[in-house]
């Protein structure tokens, strides 16, 4: 799977993109919400608070509780303000 990350995310964590097999016993967004948190350091602030964070799943926006496969492309980003 690729992950990306954008805006402030991206700086938290200090990369824009990786690509990894889906981890073990990560079936949708919200378990690898948590599996990227348990890393650590600036993943773990990046998602001190998932309320804040949106998510795109090949992109498409969904919920946390979408399910994952691996080959899939899931972008992190900010809530997104027009004007």
């Amino acid at each position: 799977m690729k992950i990306l990350y954008f805006a402030w995310l991206k700086e938290k964590t200090g990369v824009a993109e990786e690509d990894c097999a889906l981890p073990d016993g990560v079936a949708d967004v919200a378990a690898l919400v948590e599996w990227l948190t348990a890393r650590g350091g600036g993943f773990a602030d990046a998602f001190s608070d998932p309320s804040i964070v949106r998510v795109a799943v090949n992109q498409e926006h969904v919920a946390t509780d979408h399910p994952l496969a691996d080959g899939d492309e899931v972008a992190f980003f900010p809530p997104v303000t027009g004007g």
